[in-house]
């Protein structure tokens, strides 16, 4: 009995060790997708999650590259959520294929609305035309609970491969390939509000029914089960032959 009291030790301990581990990677507010063409146009949707218990997410605060702004940026309305689109003078004009830039969108504020604890929302952006002198965007993203408490996912991306404690969504940028989505930013504007009329009305919805980060946290805890149950049967095919 003391075998199988500290074999059932060795078994919580390592699902606690795997989802500790995969927990932090689950709560992040990501961009989708990820990546985008130079020079094109794209729509996005930052994705939050509610990573607590026992508050709700009521506001949702996106800072757009003042270094890299975007002369065009549009939201699609959210049921339940007002939003909020700031412009503001940029530090220096920047040169563009429509003429000099000298005020941009700095922030989209969505509020009014809760994310529920176990839920995850999805707040769209139509933008462009996408920079062709860097390989990343960066969006810091602060999000505020009920009762005041306020998440500040604003760390850069790491130079080593490692990840931030609080990372901010990044989009990262290929090369144009000359397809519809890097088209001249003359004829992106027209097709953009296209593309994001036909996408259907967000609704939040029980992360653990569409996040495929769950499908790894559960597919991670299996695979630690099926390691200590090997260990747990040798083990005792062994008592049984000694």
């Amino acid at each position: 009995m003391s075998f199988l009291r500290r074999a059932a030790s060795v078994f919580a301990a390592a699902c606690a060790l795997t989802l500790a581990l995969a927990a932090p990677a689950l709560a992040h507010v990501t961009i989708n997708p990820g990546t985008a063409e130079q020079g094109g146009f794209t729509k996005v949707s930052f994705r939050v999650p509610n990573e607590r218990d026992d508050a709700g997410t009521v506001k949702v605060e996106v800072a757009f590259p003042v270094e890299h702004p975007l002369a065009f940026v549009s939201v699609k309305p959210v049921p339940g959520w007002k939003v909020k689109v700031t412009e503001g003078k940029l530090p220096k004009p920047v040169k563009t294929e429509f003429g000099d830039l000298e005020e941009a969108v700095t922030k989209v504020e969505w509020s009014g609305g809760t994310i529920n604890p176990g839920e995850f929302q999805e707040f769209e952006v139509s933008m462009g035309q996408l920079p062709k002198d860097t390989d990343q965007l960066v969006f810091p993203t602060t999000q505020t609970y009920a009762g005041g408490e306020v998440v500040k996912w604003a760390d850069a991306p790491k130079t080593d491969g490692t990840e931030a404690e609080r990372p901010a969504p990044v989009l990262k940028l290929t090369p144009a390939t000359g397809d519809a989505h890097g088209a001249p930013a003359a004829t992106a504007p027209a097709t953009a509000p296209a593309t994001e009329a036909a996408k259907p009305s967000i609704t939040p919805v029980a992360a653990s029914a569409a996040s495929d980060g769950t499908a790894r946290l559960l597919g991670g805890a299996g695979l630690a089960v099926g390691v200590i149950g090997l260990v747990v049967a040798a083990l005792a095919m062994r008592r049984r032959s000694s």
